[in-house]
C-alpha cells in the first residue's frame, strides 16, 4: 500500500516540473501532461494507464482539458480552477481566499482541489474500495497542476484573473488571461512549425530537477 502512495506523489511531483510551458489552453495542458506522463516510474505509469479511459489510448495529454470541457455540465467545478485574492493582496490565505466567489462556498479553489484529488488518488491500489471516481480524480488533478502554474489562475478577484484587462498582443486586442492561456503557446507553436513533439522536446531540455 505504501508503494502506491509514493507513486501517486511522484505523479504530482513530476507535473510540477513543467512551468516553462507558458500557456494553459488545450495545448498548454497537453504539454504538461505529456511531459509528466513521460517521466513517471513504471509503477506510476501502469496506474495512470489503468485509470485512463480506453479512448485515451494511454495518452494522458489527450484528456488533460476534460475539466475545462465539463465546466458547464459540472458548474460547481468552475471555482476549482482558480485561487484569487483581493486587490493588491499578493499572499494567499486559505481561509480567506479559497472560496467560490459566486456562491460563497468555502474550500472551492484550485489549492483545495489539488489536495482533495491527491487524497482520492492515494486510495488507488489499497485494500479499501474507493468511493471516488479515480479516473476523474486523475484528470482533475492533472489539469489543476497546470492551472496553478498559470499566474492569472492565482490573480485578483476584481479583474477575474485578468479576464477584464485588455492588452495588445501583436496587432490584436486580447484579454490578458487569454494571452497567458492561449496566445503565448500558439506563438511558440508557430516558431516550431506546429510541431507539438518538437516543442515538448525543447521544453524538456530546459527542465532542471533539483534533489
Amino acid at each position: 500500500m505504501g508503494s502506491y502512495r509514493i507513486e501517486i506523489v511522484v505523479i504530482v511531483s513530476l507535473m510540477v516540473l513543467v512551468p516553462n510551458a507558458k500557456g494553459w489552453g488545450k495545448d498548454g495542458h497537453a504539454i504538461v501532461c505529456k511531459i509528466g506522463q513521460g517521466r513517471l516510474s513504471s509503477a506510476a505509469a501502469e496506474a495512470v494507464s489503468k485509470l485512463l479511459p480506453r479512448s485515451a489510448e494511454n495518452e494522458l495529454a489527450s484528456q488533460c482539458s476534460w475539466p475545462d470541457d465539463v465546466r458547464k455540465v459540472i458548474p460547481w467545478s468552475s471555482a476549482l480552477h482558480f485561487a484569487d485574492t483581493a486587490d493588491s493582496v499578493c499572499s494567499y490565505d486559505h481561509t480567506r481566499d479559497c472560496v467560490d466567489q459566486r456562491t460563497g462556498v468555502k474550500n472551492r479553489c484550485v489549492v483545495a482541489a489539488i489536495s482533495n484529488y491527491t487524497n482520492q488518488l492515494l486510495q488507488y491500489g489499497t485494500y479499501t474500495q474507493s468511493n471516488y471516481n479515480l479516473t476523474e480524480a486523475l484528470l482533475f488533478l492533472s489539469h489543476f497542476i497546470g492551472d496553478i502554474h498559470q499566474p492569472l489562475h492565482c490573480g485578483f478577484v476584481s479583474d477575474l484573473g485578468g479576464n477584464t484587462i485588455n492588452v495588445l498582443w501583436y496587432n490584436t486586442t486580447q484579454k490578458l488571461h487569454r494571452v497567458w492561456d492561449d496566445n503565448i503557446i500558439e506563438t511558440e507553436f508557430e516558431r516550431f512549425d506546429e510541431d507539438f513533439d518538437g516543442l515538448v522536446d525543447a521544453i524538456q531540455k530546459n527542465i532542471t530537477i533539483c534533489i
